[in-house]
Order: C-alpha cells, then sequence, then structure tokens
C-alpha cells in the first residue's frame, strides 16, 4: 500500500467518514456512482470492486460484463453537500478489465493514454476552462419552456440577486473539494452563469469538470432551482459553451512562449494551432456531441462557426489571448467551440491529439482573420480560405468518421461506440415533427 493510500485511509477514520463513492464516467460523460463502506476501501485499492460493465452506456457487451473499478486515491476529497457528522468521501476511479488490463471504454483512459503520447515527447498537457451554464427557477418539464432565475445581462451586478448567492455557495464548495476558481461573473443570457477554473494538468481537469457539474447541480437543489449546461436552451439567448485554454509545458518552461515573437506565440505553438484548425471538423462530434450543439454554433452569439484563428476577434475558433504581455507562463491558446457539456476526457483526448498532430508535422500557421468573419459573405470567406464547422450532429458525424486522428485518439471500441450512438441520436432528432413545422405549415398546406 502506498502512502497516498495510507492517507486517504487514516483520514477517513480520523474523519469519521462512513460512505465512500466511487465516481466514474461513461462513454457519453454521464457521471457514474457506487458508494462502498469504508471497510472495504482498502480492498478496492487492492484488487478493484467489480461491476456489471455491459450495463454501462459503451463500455462492454453482454457477454464480457466483468469489470473492476479501481479507485485513483489522489483524487480524494469530502462532499461537503453531505455534512460534517458521519460524512461522505468520493473516490475518482480507473476502470480495468478482470485481468487487470486497463479497460479501452473508460474515458479516463482514452484521456491517458493521449497524455502519454504528449509526455513521450517532452510535454505536459494544461487545461483552463470556461464553463457556462444556466439556472432556471425550477425543474423544467417536458413541453414547457424554462424560465431563467433573472432577465440581467453580461457582467451585470444585481444587489440581493439570487444569482450572487449561488455562485458564492457554489464557489464555496468547489473550493472546500480542492478545486480552484479564477472567477465567476453573469454571462449574456438571462439566468446565465459562468465559472472558470483555475488551470491544471488536463487529467485533474477533467476530474474537477465532472466534480463541478455535480456540485453546481447540487447548489442549484439545495436552493430550489435547477441548472443545466445544454448548449442552446433558448432560441433568442446565447448558448452555454466552455472555451478552454490550453497549454503546453517542457519542465518548468511553457513550449507556447517565445520572447520577441509575434503574439510572443513560439513556433510549437503556432504549430499547434494549426493543428487544432486542420482537424477541427473532424473532432467536432466529441466536442459538439448532440443535435442541439449545433445550435449553439450556428445560432451567432459570437458563437465559433467558422475555422479561424486571431487574438482580438471574438468569433474566431481559436484565440490567442494577449491578458499579460511578457508572462511566460500565461502563454496559451484558447480553443471556443467546446460545449460546457461535453465529456471532458474524450474532448481533451482528441484536442490534444490534434495540436500534437499539427507539431509532429510541423503544419503551417495560415494567416490570422482580422474581419468580423460572421459578416463576409461565402465568397468572402472562400477566398480568405476560412471553412465552416460542421453545421449539423450529420455532417460532424462524417467528418469524423473518415478520421484517423480520432479513430487513434479514441481507440477503436469507443470510436465506435461514440459513432453509433451519435447516428441513433440524429436518426431519432430526424423523424421529429416539430412546433415550427407545425405552425409554418399547416395553415397554408
Amino acid at each position: 500500500m502506498d502512502k497516498q493510500q495510507e492517507f486517504v485511509l487514516r483520514t477517513i477514520e480520523e474523519r469519521d467518514i462512513r460512505f465512500v463513492r466511487l465516481w466514474f464516467t461513461d462513454v457519453l460523460g454521464q457521471l457514474k456512482s457506487v458508494a462502498v463502506a469504508p471497510a472495504e476501501l482498502e480492498g478496492a485499492f487492492a484488487e478493484g470492486l467489480g461491476f456489471d460493465g455491459s450495463a454501462i452506456e459503451g463500455f462492454t457487451r453482454v457477454y464480457e460484463s466483468d469489470m473492476l473499478a479501481q479507485p485513483d486515491p489522489a483524487t480524494f476529497q469530502i462532499l461537503p453537500w453531505r455534512g460534517e457528522h458521519h460524512g461522505t468521501a468520493r473516490l475518482f476511479c480507473d476502470i480495468s478489465m478482470p485481468d487487470g488490463s486497463p479497460s479501452f471504454a473508460d474515458p479516463r483512459h482514452v484521456l491517458k493514454r493521449s497524455l502519454t503520447k504528449a509526455a513521450e515527447q517532452g510535454f505536459t498537457f494544461y487545461t483552463h476552462p470556461e464553463v457556462e451554464f444556466y439556472l432556471f427557477r425550477d425543474r423544467p418539464e417536458a413541453g414547457a419552456p424554462p424560465e431563467p432565475i433573472d432577465s440581467s445581462g453580461y457582467f451585470d451586478h444585481t444587489p440581493h440577486g439570487d444569482e450572487h448567492d449561488f455562485r458564492r455557495a457554489a464557489i464555496l464548495m468547489l473550493e472546500a473539494m480542492g478545486i480552484s476558481v479564477e472567477f465567476s461573473h453573469h454571462e449574456g443570457g438571462p439566468g446565465q452563469q459562468e465559472i472558470d477554473l483555475r488551470y491544471a494538468d488536463a487529467l485533474s481537469m477533467a476530474d474537477n469538470i465532472m466534480t463541478f457539474r455535480q456540485v453546481v447541480r447540487q447548489v442549484a437543489l439545495m436552493n430550489g432551482i435547477s441548472a443545466s449546461f445544454m448548449p442552446k436552451p433558448f432560441t433568442e439567448h446565447p448558448g452555454s459553451g466552455m472555451h478552454t485554454h490550453l497549454s503546453l509545458f517542457e519542465g518548468d518552461r511553457n513550449a507556447f512562449y517565445e520572447a520577441g515573437a509575434e503574439f510572443e506565440l513560439s513556433a510549437t505553438g503556432r504549430s499547434f494551432i494549426a493543428g487544432l484548425l486542420r482537424h477541427a471538423p473532424e473532432i467536432t462530434a466529441v466536442t459538439n456531441p448532440w443535435v442541439n450543439s449545433y445550435k449553439r454554433l450556428w445560432g451567432g452569439d459570437e458563437a465559433p462557426a467558422y475555422i479561424f484563428w486571431g487574438h482580438n476577434n471574438r468569433s474566431e475558433l481559436v484565440r490567442v489571448p494577449m491578458y499579460k504581455p511578457g508572462n511566460e507562463r500565461s502563454a496559451r491558446v484558447e480553443y471556443r467551440a467546446l460545449d460546457a457539456g461535453a465529456n471532458p476526457y474524450l474532448a481533451f483526448a482528441v484536442l490534444l491529439r490534434a495540436g500534437l498532430k499539427g507539431i509532429e508535422e510541423g503544419y503551417e500557421l495560415p494567416a490570422e482573420a482580422e474581419d468580423d468573419v460572421w459578416s463576409l459573405t461565402n465568397e468572402e470567406r472562400r477566398a480568405l480560405g476560412i471553412d465552416p464547422l460542421p453545421q449539423s450532429l450529420a455532417e460532424a458525424i462524417t467528418a469524423m468518421e473518415r478520421s484517423e486522428l480520432v479513430a487513434e485518439a479514441l481507440g477503436e471500441h469507443v470510436f465506435e461506440f461514440v459513432l453509433r450512438n451519435k447516428r441513433a441520436e440524429w436518426s431519432l432528432y430526424s423523424r421529429q415533427v416539430t412546433s415550427f413545422e407545425r405552425d409554418r405549415m399547416l395553415p397554408v398546406i
């Protein structure tokens, strides 16, 4: 037993923890949980906890259902909303097969494989997400539009506003779990919030994002409201994205920084961006995995619908922030297409692979787009070499099907499952008759 495992077991005893929740994530990004008694945790550390993987979306087939959840002691945290007396703790798990080999269906393992590939090239991958979400007065009911908790806008400060208390409670809970928050504010839509997590290595951050969603939903529940990370809940208001800042470090040196270069961006950083741009269409089914995602991307409101980069154009797909010139550690690039509810393990894996491909192959970065790309005609955009992102989940699926990069990043099992699942979602969506169609057509046809 290593020191971290000993620390966990000692803390559980000292803090009178009565329940330990083992968390993991299915292929679609849904959090799964099983509770064990503290006395069982030592055995779980040594041998894993057996469960039926065929019951988990995207894991295994019925005839090969036995799987093991291996708790990661480095992820141990006490759940603050469960109270101090007879408390509850959680650990994230890696999923393995009975012979101890990693499960290729485990999203955490998918990300670890990409991080290993980066490490072989001397890189550590860091991310910093800006997570947007909506707060509603009640739990949305089928067929009824949700009611936002306020009518405020971007950066609005409303005295005694419910959103202030909500963000305060959520941030205090996150920090109690060791998750650092950089800042928070009201976003552009009514009831829309943003909380930015301080940068961390990509695996820790993916775990943090899954925890973040649980905390936000829990705090909302405790306040008699509901929270949603749906990409585009309203036609007339902005969608919820997760603009994510990315950086590669070589030891303590930021590989994206070069003093005196344009935007202080190194050749490595430029090739990384070029990789993101070239492979953006084929990774979009992973970063934007629902039919509703494309109503966010193509619904205006500065959403990144076109494939280009810049530093002061808020509609670009990749932005080079210029907040802190001369600060080597702050050099980074921002990928703006990610949905707030995407599976962070898979999304980070494909983003990293796309960027690394650009570095490996020495991709040339195209010229920065300085125009308002949304205001250009299709002909003008084509003349500038600016292509669109997929305009629907169907287009994203088609691009992903042809992608060797995504197949390699996800592994055969996850790659095929995601494609099957997304094809089924598109087929089901396409068959729906909407109120839009009835309202427009019944009176005239």
